[in-house]
């Protein structure tokens, strides 16, 4: 058996993790729960072109359907509260501009209308509607999994967690990848199903808040935020966590040296401070 207090000594733990050569998906979930304290499971997107692909999905995982339409922000939140690998062809998704985005419904006067109330007038929302970025035409399906149960290769990682949370992560992807800054991308009507486009086409990570309906369908009724990534950025994003772990002592960077990412006391306060005790 493992020895617990190892996984809860983060410099320990960090050393251990770092002798591996790669991660794998049970590795990476672990330290997001571990070290960043994460409520929920990622989530591993696929979107599936290919018949091969689907067939190969079927095969090596335990999946289900809905029974009827859902939204996308359904299907993420399924994956990551319940821990369902989820598969959805066009006739299980229920939402206008989840289909939209997929490639899957053309630009239509419903589409207009959706945006209506966030928008001064018509005009502006047909414009608005077109800057989103769309899935090239002839996507057959999708598939949603926590990261760890995925037989798959996943295009994107999609994360809910709380907002200090996401400035841990995207600081980390900016060491990792020696890029800044990070730009955050917020569309009308579409944080989850158009993020994770958005970063499945740009190939950039993305931190963005919830939408309306992701806020309800989602369930994100605690003030969460998406962090959406390429799944090729996850494991040296973490890897640099985990080598920042060891040259500071713990993962926090309001408190430097931390455990917790975000221990919420007033910085530098001079009454909230301890010295070692006497033996």
């Amino acid at each position: 058996m493992k020895d617990t207090s190892l996984l809860l000594d983060d410099k320990k733990f960090a050393k251990e993790m770092l002798k591996k050569d790669k991660f794998s998906n049970s590795d990476m979930v672990f330290i997001l729960r571990n070290i960043y304290k994460f409520k929920y499971y990622p989530v591993a997107v696929k979107y599936f072109y290919k018949d091969e692909e689907i067939e190969e999905f079927k095969k090596n995982n335990d999946y289900e359907i809905a029974l009827r339409p859902l939204t996308f922000c359904h299907y993420v939140a399924a994956s990551r509260q319940e821990g369902h690998i989820l598969f959805s062809e066009k006739d299980k998704i229920g939402c206008s501009n989840a289909k939209f985005v997929l490639g899957w419904k053309e630009f239509d006067d419903s589409e207009i209308k959706g945006h209506l109330k966030y928008t001064k007038d018509e005009e502006q929302a047909i414009r608005f509607v077109k800057t989103k970025k769309r899935l090239e035409p002839g996507l057959k399906a999708f598939a949603t999994a926590p990261l760890h149960k995925a037989n798959f290769q996943p295009d994107v990682i999609h994360m809910v967690c709380d907002v200090l949370q996401s400035y841990h992560i995207g600081n980390d992807w900016n060491a990792a990848f020696d890029t800044h800054p990070l730009e955050m991308i917020m569309t009308m009507n579409s944080s989850v199903c158009h993020g994770c486009v958005y970063t499945y086409l740009t190939q950039k990570p993305n931190i963005t808040p919830m939408c309306s309906g992701s806020y309800t369908s989602g369930k994100t009724e605690q003030g969460e935020i998406n962090v959406i990534m390429p799944y090729s950025h996850l494991e040296p994003t973490l890897k640099w966590t985990l080598e920042r772990i060891i040259r500071d002592g713990g993962a926090s960077y309001p408190r430097t040296g931390h455990t917790y990412p975000g221990y919420d006391v007033c910085k530098l306060c001079p009454f909230l401070t301890f010295k070692k005790g006497k033996n």
